[in-house]
């Protein structure tokens, strides 16, 4: 019966995840799309940019947390006290990081609103509601690793939908009384963020019950597993918004912006399963033995492929319904549907794919240089041949630069399969020795 008991937990898992942050996600997901329906075009553009700058500051300070701490700590979840010391690690070394990058992002941010008419106090106070929210994104992200870790998932759900019905019921309290603006769509985001910082920073305290203090041995193996996603991180912080800096390098007007903004949440819709590779497709395979990996492997990538395939044939065939959800100010982008579908599920794919490969530790120097290189030369081609101030034509290059991502996962799982994991230093299996 014990194989029982595990099949029913299993299952349990899966329901609360479905029920409980799927409503989470579709809070979320509401009310991005309200702003998308209730904020003017120009608003709506302004929005857009505010939340590219946001998404790469996050990013840049994301490389050593929380994809780190699940494979390096394994097996050994009963010793909090090494948990817990991981944990403080990560965090001394997302401090200085941010430190160092917050003040360049900074100056980046203020030129390119400046662009925009807007008054030098508006733009140091979108900059400073920026580093504030990224700062407690980055405890938000460490913490509920601990949670994960732990399987205290009926506490990381039950903050996740109060942070994010909270916040959607706000923005309609604020739209019924006349009072939505862009400032309150972005300070509402804020709200949530640092609520939900908050509760799994007390949760993951209560859950350790032990401090946990930086090692110079554990910040050697953090880098280590790091360091060879480091330019890659950088490079994706950066290529993450790539389409919105030619946008408002080189478009026509603020429309084209507040469109790839309202297609991109259409991009968001696969950001619920995306979801799932940190809270179950991680941990499931970082646990495996060794001779069970493959066959798993491989079935976890042919569903997963087949299941975005039917995905993105809905978007091309059935655009409309897409259109419906975004209103009236976007109807004639029926192509455009598409080709962000398209190239959101080949990046979930190339990600789903990224994070097996990071339990498994199948982390190397060449993937992430082969796909820097190709990436950046794919671009400047098309930068050379064709009009990217024109949307569709920005959408294709995304299409084709995705689509050389999810390449280099596949030669990336080749490699490790044959050649085998990133050997740690001192040796994976073996506890890291406190310094005196």
């Amino acid at each position: 019966m014990p194989a029982l008991d595990h099949l029913r937990s299993r299952l349990r898992h899966v329901h609360q995840f479905v029920t409980r942050q799927g409503i989470a996600t579709v809070g979320n997901l509401v009310y991005g799309l309200l702003c998308v329906r209730l904020l003017p075009v120009n608003d709506y553009a302004k929005f857009a940019i505010i939340f590219g700058f946001m998404g790469t500051l996050t990013v840049l300070t994301d490389t050593v947390t929380t994809g780190t701490i699940a494979p390096l700590v394994g097996e050994r979840l009963q010793d909090r006290k090494l948990i817990a010391d991981y944990v403080a690690t990560v965090r001394h070394i997302v401090t200085f990081v941010f430190l160092a990058i917050a003040p360049v992002v900074t100056v980046v941010l203020l030129v390119a609103l400046g662009r925009h008419e807007w008054t030098l106090r508006d733009n140091l106070q979108i900059a400073a509601a920026i580093l504030f929210i990224s700062w407690f994104s980055r405890i938000s992200g460490t913490y509920s690793t601990v949670l994960l870790l732990l399987r205290d998932r009926a506490f990381f759900y039950r903050i996740q939908i109060a942070g994010s019905l909270g916040s959607l019921a706000l923005l309609c309290v604020a739209w019924a009384m006349h009072g939505l603006n862009l400032y309150v769509c972005v300070l509402l985001n804020c709200a949530q963020v640092v609520y939900q910082a908050i509760s799994t920073y007390r949760r993951a305290q209560h859950l350790l019950r032990v401090d946990g203090h930086t090692n110079q041995a554990m910040q050697r193996q953090i880098i280590q597993l790091a360091l060879p996603g480091v330019p890659g991180s950088i490079f994706y912080a950066l290529q993450g918004q790539i389409m919105l800096m030619l946008l408002v390098a080189l478009g026509r007007g603020t429309t084209s912006i507040a469109n790839l903004g309202a297609l991109g949440r259409l991009g968001q819709i696969l950001t619920f399963f995306s979801l799932m590779n940190p809270v179950f497709v991680e941990p499931f395979f970082a646990r495996l033995r060794q001779n069970q990996v493959l066959p798993r492997y491989v079935i976890a990538v042919v569903l997963a492929a087949s299941a975005l395939g039917l995905f993105c044939g809905t978007g091309f065939l059935f655009p409309q319904y897409y259109l419906l959800v975004l209103g009236p100010h976007y109807q004639n982008l029926r192509v455009e549907v598409g080709l962000i579908i398209l190239s959101s599920s080949l990046a979930f794919l190339a990600g789903y794919m990224h994070t097996i490969h990071t339990s498994r530790r199948f982390v190397y120097w060449w993937n992430n240089i082969s796909n820097i290189v190709a990436i950046v030369a794919i671009q400047a081609f098309c930068i050379w041949r064709f009009d990217l101030s024109v949307l569709r034509n920005l959408l294709v290059m995304n299409v084709v630069t995705v689509a050389v991502s999810l390449l280099i996962q596949v030669l990336t799982g080749i490699y490790g399969f044959v050649f085998g994991p990133q050997q740690m230093i001192g040796g994976h299996s073996q506890p890291v020795i406190e310094n005196p």
